[in-house]
């Protein structure tokens, strides 16, 4: 499991780091500077409370989040919620306990269960500084768990969480801030081939026909900043550019299966094309395992 990972080894580590920038009023990120496994994290503060979006990868990161929270939250409560269970989006979760509200919706909760300890494992094994950020991590239930939506009144600012899965993971989910700032977790990336977690057979939940509709559906709400799980801040054109590369791969696969060609043959002719066509986006990497999902499917 996670051969075909992209190679992390010589990357900075991965450590959440700067001050949270404004983007919107209330609405700021810790931007993560295309550092690999660095997640972009988001708060919102409201007159009665705040939300931290995505906590970064292990404790160390979690701590360093909370303390950029409580600077901006004063004395008011806390609330956290993460976009899906990946490691560097909600590994860093446990520092949260007790000193904030955590939301999840069901799908995530039971994904973290199945596979959170797996996924310790396969990140540990990207190389020692990942390890070293996922030392004795813990794993924490959230205080509340939800299905479908659930809406936040932060105080002058209203939030709505939406579950997309399985798309990206089981357990996507997506935070709107006021009909205009959108939070998309790896439902999204900025000048990057999307996230394509297909591990047969320990992770298949990758579903990339839910996802095209998930896009589809994020991009309706035509939200004015788009906050992506990894690289710039962008806007609603980011969502149809993705789309458009998993309708793009999906046709594509079903074309040259139909000609006979195996999951490997249409792997390799997909990933050549594709970074051909999209030459600016880094971790080609996933295009293939992309692929190879949609070529299973059917």
């Amino acid at each position: 499991m996670g051969a075909d990972l992209p190679d992390v080894t010589e990357a900075a580590p991965p450590i959440v780091r700067g001050e949270p920038a404004e983007v919107a009023d209330g609405v700021f990120v810790l931007h993560d500077n295309r550092v690999p496994l660095v997640p972009n994290i988001g708060f919102v503060v409201g007159d009665r409370a705040t939300l931290v979006v995505d906590t970064g990868l292990g404790r160390r990161n979690g701590e360093y989040v909370l303390a950029q929270a409580k600077k901006l939250a004063g004395e008011r409560p806390l609330y956290l919620t993460t976009t899906h269970f990946h490691p560097e989006h909600g590994f860093g979760a446990e520092v949260f306990a007790g000193a904030a509200t955590i939301i999840a919706n069901r799908g995530q909760r039971d994904e973290l269960a199945r596979k959170g300890p797996g996924y310790v494992q396969m990140f540990r094994g990207l190389g020692a500084a990942i390890a070293e950020e996922l030392e004795d991590v813990t794993f924490v239930d959230p205080d509340f768990v939800y299905e479908g939506r659930a809406e936040l009144d932060l105080g002058g600012h209203r939030v709505v969480l939406r579950e997309w899965g399985p798309a990206h993971s089981a357990g996507d989910q997506t935070v709107l801030v006021d009909d205009r700032v959108l939070f998309t977790g790896d439902l999204a990336e900025t000048r990057m081939f999307p996230i394509a977690p297909y591990f047969p057979p320990h992770d298949t939940d990758f579903d990339g026909g839910r996802w095209i509709g998930a896009l589809a559906g994020m991009a309706e709400l035509n939200p004015a900043i788009v906050v992506p799980g990894h690289g710039e801040i962008a806007d609603v054109t980011l969502l149809h550019d993705i789309r458009g590369y998993l309708e793009y791969v999906q046709a594509e696969v079903a074309r040259l299966k139909t000609g006979g060609a195996s999951a490997e043959e249409t792997a390799a002719k997909i990933g050549e094309d594709a970074r051909a066509r999209w030459p600016e986006w880094a971790n080609p990497e996933w295009i293939g395992l992309a692929a190879t999902a949609f070529h299973a499917a059917g």
